[in-house]
This record gives structure tokens, sequence and C-alpha cells, in this order.
């Protein structure tokens, strides 16, 4: 009886150590994912602020009256240039 226990006792030891050894090995595979996660983040978030700073730059308007200037040969409107509707077509 006890030879018997004790094969039963070993089974469910060597079912236990395999399973602990399993956690562990899914825990660490699980962690390596998590950093490469936050990694991922990290780089998200620095494009994100590059991206931000980008469309301020390039959205102020002192930028695009230069490019409309420059490259599109645009000039402010004055007084003597506009032209004036009213209603009934006259």
């Amino acid at each position: 009886m006890s030879g018997k226990l004790n094969v039963v006792l070993t089974v469910l030891l060597v079912g236990c150590a395999l399973s602990v050894v399993n956690a562990r090995y899914q825990a660490r595979h699980l962690f390596i994912d998590q950093e490469k996660l936050l990694q991922q983040q990290r780089q998200l978030e620095i494009d994100w602020a590059q991206l931000q700073l980008d469309q301020s730059t390039l959205g102020k308007n002192e930028r695009i009256d230069q490019i409309a200037r420059s490259q599109l040969d645009m000039a402010p409107l004055s007084p003597a240039r506009t032209q004036y509707l009213t209603e009934g077509g006259k």
C-alpha cells in the first residue's frame, strides 16, 4: 500500500512541477510581450508629439502667407483691387 501511495504522490509531484514550469514559461512570455507593447506605446507617443509639433508649425499664418506669396504669387487684397457687388446686378 505504501508503494502505491509513493507512486501516486510522485506522479502528483511531477505533475505540479511541470505545471509550475509551464506557468513560469507563460509568465515570461507575457512579460516580454508587455515590454514590447510598452516600447511601442512610447514610440507612438513620441510620434504623436512630433506630429503635433509639425501641425502647429505648418499651420501658422505666417508660413501660409509666405508660401502663398512665394510659390503661388498671391498678394493681399487692397481697396483698389476690391470689387463690390450690389443687389440687382447694377
